[in-house]
């Protein structure tokens, strides 16, 4: 197994990239690519950039130049969801390009010539993600944010959700606007600008990926306000945890696996 993880800013690969194991950098297509293991686990650490484009030719050079196996998307997105609040984790169920539209040639939101819309991820690893991202909440929040960060953004009691994910090269930053893309997309749960391009291409290679998201703001009108400050003091110290537990489990699977075939 080797594991790709994207990150779409610096900060929130930038702990990952420190605790990695014998580490060394690659140039490729402009990118930065750290490749070394994590927790025992073989792992390849890459920054997207944002948009749709990025992400698709961050996945596809992955998988093409750098051989991953599984690819993990972390980082911050916004609630479409009044039940989903900041500070909460979204685990993907699904993921949709919300701004994908091809219509009357083909139905709204599917990718044309795919016969899809809604992008599975592996349910193997959304379930691992579940897992890593209660016991994050469960046993190291309190000592990982720092209690006037938790203060200043209510992060009195985060909640974990599993559902289904947008992505569009726009930043969704007004309530009629998510209110509009709840309501074309039954069950959206949170607005980011990446993962549905991953999704989309781990789906034609055949690679198993999961995509975990920080809420980091309301996808309304004050959703710049702070937002750095979030992902610096917030989101990057919760995709860290949280991609350590996931590593952990993964690692204590394949030794399982040892164990259990005699080696």
């Amino acid at each position: 197994m080797r594991l790709g993880i994207i990150s779409a800013l610096h900060e929130e690969q930038q702990g990952l990239v420190e605790a990695m194991q014998s580490p060394y950098k690659l140039i490729h297509g402009m990118r930065e690519v750290w490749v070394g293991q994590l927790w025992e686990i073989d792992a390849v650490c890459v920054l997207s950039r944002i948009g749709k484009v990025a992400a698709a030719m961050t996945a596809t050079l992955l998988v093409e130049k750098f051989g991953v196996t599984h690819i993990l998307f972390t980082g911050v997105a916004g609630s479409a969801d009044k039940s989903v609040h900041v500070g909460d984790i979204v685990v993907a169920e699904s993921l949709v390009q919300h701004d994908m539209d091809a219509s009357p040639l083909f139905p709204r939101h599917e990718v044309p010539l795919t016969g899809i819309s809604h992008f599975a991820s592996d349910q193997t690893m959304a379930l691992q993600l579940l897992q890593a991202a209660g016991d994050f909440l469960d046993t190291e929040l309190a000592t990982t944010i720092d209690v006037q960060e938790r203060a200043v953004f209510a992060l009195q009691s985060p909640r974990i959700h599993r559902g289904l994910i947008g992505s569009g090269d726009q930043f969704v930053g007004s309530r009629e606007r998510i209110q509009a893309l709840g309501e074309a997309l039954p069950g959206l749960l949170a607005v980011e600008m990446e993962g549905a391009a991953v999704a989309q291409v781990c789906f034609e290679l055949g690679i198993p990926f999961g995509v975990i998201r920080t809420i980091s703001d309301n996808a309304n009108e004050n959703a710049a306000t702070d937002f750095m400050r979030f992902v610096k003091s917030v989101a990057a110290r919760y995709a860290f945890c949280i991609v350590r537990q996931f590593c952990r489990q993964l690692g204590a699977g394949v030794q399982a696996s040892k164990v259990s075939a005699g080696m």
